[in-house]
């Protein structure tokens, strides 16, 4: 597989220089992050970075730490774009380096949409255990049934430990009931080598109720102009809706990059409500 170029403009990137983290929070005059290492935790001051984002590189972070964003020198949150929430929607996000897989997969073809064979399949239902190292175990079984693609129901963090993932709220972190997120691009390395492609459920259409933070961030992430049979749709067309946006697309380029994922099953796009000249989707 060819490398994707791209790279995350916002969370915990960890570059040669330590590990960089940017948010935007329009919501904030000024933010911290809480960094927590073992029993220590530290606060660092992040930069004003204009169009309400701010910023800071930590030469001392790695990959482990955990973290959070503290708003105004009062409360603190998981960071939005968290790749990894250890402890569920509440916790402190999780430091994580992409890079540091090993990939397989380098002969894998890729998929064709024509003779698909898709088998969709819930991570926490598929096996007794529920996580993505049981289902791995289960790649034969589906391959001799002749499926050649796997749609696997959404994995981004939700509260609880059962769920069906369609009230997700970290959308960039495998849910940590199935496994970690090398567990999760584990389970995408063998599929392809066992020449299966997969597909993953995303939702854009909105958020679940318990654990979503955006609005904490920035009141822009949502707006009541458009409304969704769960609640006031996402803001991807009026007053500060580049970020929004870009939540989508850098969501929807984390899934093939760092996962080496082969399409995306959108859910419910008849709720993306959209009046911008170009859809979201489109963009997508």
């Amino acid at each position: 597989m060819t490398k994707f170029p791209w790279k995350m403009r916002s969370g915990a990137n960890l570059t040669g220089d330590g590990c960089r983290f940017d948010v935007w929070a329009t919501n904030a005059s000024y933010v911290d992050v809480e960094l927590i290492r073992d029993v220590e935790t530290t606060w660092h001051p992040m930069e004003p970075a204009g169009d309400g984002r701010f910023s800071t590189t930590l030469d001392f972070a790695v990959a482990g730490d955990r973290y959070r964003f503290r708003l105004n020198g009062e409360q603190t949150y998981p960071d939005p774009y968290s790749r990894f929430q250890p402890e569920g929607v509440h916790g402190p996000s999780e430091v994580v380096d992409p890079a540091s897989f090993e990939w397989g997969d380098s002969d894998w073809p890729g998929l064709s949409p024509d003779g698909l064979v898709i088998y969709e399949l819930h991570v926490g239902a598929m096996t007794p255990e529920g996580t993505f190292a049981a289902l791995e175990e289960r790649l034969p079984y589906l391959r001799d049934l002749g499926v050649n693609a796997i749609e696997v129901m959404p994995v981004a963090q939700t509260p609880g430990s059962r769920n069906w993932g369609y009230d997700g709220v970290d959308l960039f972190a495998p849910n940590h009931n199935y496994g970690r997120p090398d567990d999760f691009r584990h389970l995408v390395d063998a599929a392809h080598r066992h020449g299966l492609g997969v597909i993953l459920d995303v939702v854009y259409n909105h958020l679940g109720p318990e654990g979503a933070y955006l609005s904490v961030y920035s009141s822009d992430y949502f707006t009541e102009r458009h409304q969704t049979p769960w609640g006031a749709g996402l803001n991807w067309d009026g007053e500060g809706s580049e970020w929004v946006r870009q939540l989508a697309i850098d969501n929807a380029c984390h899934w093939i990059a760092e996962y080496h994922i082969d399409g995306l099953r959108l859910d419910a796009t008849h709720a993306i409500i959209d009046d911008s000249d170009t859809h979201i989707v489109q963009e997508l």
